[in-house]
């Protein structure tokens, strides 16, 4: 059995589902929900850190030519409500950046070291397989948020299996 490439198929399917929340959201839902929980912020959470997490390491990676730091984050430090630095990208622009990401994928996982015992992230003490399976995980968790806001509108999404 290829683990790796069970691994990107798993990906690329969690991006395919992704780009199907992105595509078929309303204009109206998108930047829907208690801040910073909106559609919008879910979705580019979720591919920020698919993004990041398909590098082998912190150092192999280079955020988005558009990329917001405070965007990245599901949770509000700013007690007063929406920050003055709010950022809300719009479809056509996440729909650049998951392109690039899904044209981008396969060459990063060729550098991840799937038999590492670091997940060569600070903050996650696991080996990198395990931080592989956690990042397919993460997304599809986000997707799963996303598809059921779509699904509260009778808008409904499609499972995507595996994308080679």
């Amino acid at each position: 059995m290829d683990i790796r490439a069970a691994i990107e198929g798993q990906l690329k399917a969690g991006l395919a589902m992704l780009r199907e929340c992105i595509e078929l959201c309303p204009d109206d839902l998108w930047q829907t929900g208690d801040h910073p929980r909106t559609f919008w912020r879910i979705a580019y959470h979720a591919l920020y850190y698919a993004h990041l997490y398909s590098m082998k390491d912190e150092a192999a990676f280079h955020p988005w030519e558009k990329h917001q730091d405070q965007a990245r984050t599901l949770w509000d430090d700013d007690e007063d409500g929406i920050p003055p630095w709010e950022t809300t990208y719009s479809p056509a622009e996440m729909l650049q950046y998951l392109g690039w990401v899904q044209e981008n994928v396969s060459s990063w996982l060729d550098d991840v070291d799937l038999a590492s015992i670091d997940s060569g992230f600070s903050w996650y003490s696991i080996p990198k397989l395990d931080h592989m399976i956690l990042n397919v995980r993460h997304l599809q968790g986000h997707v799963g948020q996303l598809s059921e806001l779509l699904l509260s509108r009778g808008i409904e999404t499609s499972w995507v299996s595996r994308v080679k």
